[in-house]
């Protein structure tokens, strides 16, 4: 294996990477030259990307930037109003409209939720493979309205059996009913599982990152994708859910429904103006990928120092090569046993690979957060029911409402780090970002475990308080202790966000191969969906082991602030593991 062939196959493919790299070199010091003597850098085509009509697009074209964003950002604050119209108030409608139990609705809601956050890996793979982001995205709007719309009629028919009464009484419908309810809630998962990786890709393709402006923007553009979105989600939690529990369930499904024709009106307005991914002549990236594996296992014999031996008789080491993951060197090799014309996978076939590898120590150091994050809308929300939630003389916040505060955060944070933060830090780091990704990832992080320290030394202070007045055995007893000290957990976790949600979607857009990027914001999205997954069977797990239930359904007679310091340890060492592999990570060129 380490005969002359070979070393011959290595060192054209070295001397064929210098070459290109010189040739690239000296053509981009003369479109310097020629832009700066008479002015033509306009003329410089948009990486990668063509138009409605597959054309190549120029930088002095008026496709792409701002103004097709704003069409693809309208179209995701529509549906994360729908979502969110759906999500946030499901259980309710569960235990009574459809009269389940506490326990069931809740394990079905979960159960729903973490599917639909690892559908989006179907829809990222369709996408990329197939269909392409906009007739994925249409697609799946279509899909979605359909969802949308079963759901709005069987809240009408559900209406007739179960008429609302004073006392709020929960009922039992048909089976058939419910088994049409839970069909048309899955299409809605489907739905977003297509549409959620690919809208946010495809308003990030209209920038090229290859540009020193438009990669500023880009990096702009997430940021205030996030801040559009959330303002989405606090409407919904305002407006919606306060339909749903006082007027009508028909129209709290209905008027999502509504939300995403809209939505995909104004994406279909756009069409003519948008950046589209120019489809690439090579194998599919998932086909290279797969083969330089292949070829890495046939060739499990060569031994590193073949490899070394290979470097020095091309006079020079490798260049471009990373020192990460070095097995995966061995598929520069021509595979042992194939035809004289069997070929070796190329420098930049490996350099994916290891892209791909190095994403998953990542991604698996963030599932800390993903489990903290699925918090927030079911112990949170129960340490509120018991608390003061006094607003008027007459008003009582709904605890679910207190999820406010988080988009609230978002909303007034995204702003200030967008353009006070990210300037100061420009300046200093002389990065375009201001800080880098994962640096941006760790700062949220750390503030996602003070949040969550916060939370259990709260609960401390309120399981106290319920000792002191002799609550402990009442379970329906208000404290004496406002509601409104579980804002702070609400606060830091929105800030939390900003850093760490944020950071790992333009993470994970921009460091997997182009041809992948949905997938990639679906990757992103796995992370709340398994983290979700694991919060529930780590609640399961704590519960059959221990007598003393630490979530007994007398919250007095709990310890959630044994299980809130429990994930802040969790979440302590999530945050070392990631420390150890973002100072190793290599950052894709």
């Amino acid at each position: 294996m380490s005969g002359p062939n070979t070393t011959w196959t290595w060192c054209i493919q070295m001397g064929a990477q210098g070459i290109n790299l010189k040739h690239t070199v000296v053509q981009a010091e003369a479109g310097m030259s020629r832009g700066s003597a008479n002015k033509e850098e306009k003329l410089e085509p948009v990486h990668d990307s063509v138009d409605y009509k597959g054309r190549p697009l120029l930088k002095s074209s008026s496709f792409g930037g701002w103004r097709s964003a704003m069409f693809i950002i309208g179209v995701e604050v529509a549906e994360r109003f729908a979502y969110y119209g759906i999500s946030s108030n499901l259980i309710t409608y569960l235990t009574g409209s459809l009269g389940e139990s506490t326990a069931t609705a809740a394990a079905r809601v979960n159960l729903w939720s973490g599917v639909a956050s690892l559908l989006p890996l179907l829809g990222g793979f369709v996408a990329d493979s197939f269909l392409g982001r906009y007739r994925t995205i249409v697609i799946a709007t279509i899909v979605y309205l359909l969802g949308l719309g079963m759901l709005t009629l069987l809240a009408v028919i559900t209406s007739h059996d179960c008429p609302k009464n004073g006392a709020r009484k929960s009922c039992s419908p048909p089976q058939l009913h419910i088994g049409l309810f839970y069909f048309a809630l899955y299409i809605v998962a489907i739905g977003q599982g297509g549409h959620k990786p690919c809208v946010q890709a495809f308003g990030a393709d209209q920038f090229d990152g290859k540009d020193p402006e438009e990669s500023k923007a880009k990096s702009s553009f997430f940021n205030w994708w996030y801040f559009s979105l959330s303002m989405g989600i606090v409407v919904t939690l305002l407006v919606l859910v306060y339909i749903q529990d006082n007027l009508s369930w028909a129209l709290g499904f209905g008027i999502p429904c509504i939300a995403m024709v809209a939505a995909l009106a104004i994406f279909l307005l756009g069409t003519k103006t948008y950046r589209y991914s120019a489809k690439a002549k090579t194998k599919h990236p998932i086909v290279r990928i797969g083969l330089v594996f292949v070829a890495a296992i046939k060739n499990w014999k060569i031994t590193p120092q073949a490899i070394e031996f290979q470097e020095e008789g091309c006079g020079s080491s490798p260049p471009h090569i990373s020192k990460q993951f070095k097995f995966l060197n061995k598929a520069l090799f021509k595979p042992a046993g194939v035809v004289e014309d069997g070929k070796a996978c190329s420098i930049t076939e490996v350099e994916e690979a290891k892209a791909i590898m190095r994403l998953i120590p990542i991604w698996v150091s963030c599932l800390g957060y993903g489990i903290l994050f699925a918090q927030v809308s079911t112990f949170f929300t129960k340490q509120g029911v018991t608390m003061d939630r006094t607003l008027t003389s007459s008003v009582n916040i709904p605890p679910a409402t207190l999820q406010i505060f988080i988009g609230v955060s978002i909303v007034l944070l995204i702003p200030v780090y967008d353009r006070v933060f990210v300037p100061i830090a420009r300046s200093v780091t002389k990065k375009s970002s201001g800080i880098t990704m994962l640096q941006r990832i760790g700062i949220g992080m750390v503030l996602s475990a003070m949040a969550m320290v916060i939370a259990a030394l709260i609960e401390t202070k309120r399981l106290n308080t319920a000792q002191e007045h002799g609550l402990v055995n009442i379970p329906k007893a208000t404290l004496p202790m406002s509601v409104w000290w579980l804002v702070p957990q609400y606060i830091l976790f929105g800030a939390a966000d900003v850093f760490t949600i944020v950071g790992l979607q333009e993470f994970f857009y921009d460091q997997v191969p182009t041809e992948l990027r949905s997938m990639g914001l679906s990757f992103y999205l796995s992370i709340f969906g398994v983290g979700s997954l694991l919060s529930s069977l780590l609640v399961s797990v704590i519960d059959k082991s221990h007598k003393d239930s630490w979530f007994d359904n007398n919250l007095n007679q709990a310890h959630l602030d044994r299980f809130y310091w429990l994930l802040a340890g969790l979440s302590g060492g999530g945050f070392l593991l990631f420390l150890y592999f973002a100072k190793s990570y290599i950052y894709k060129r």
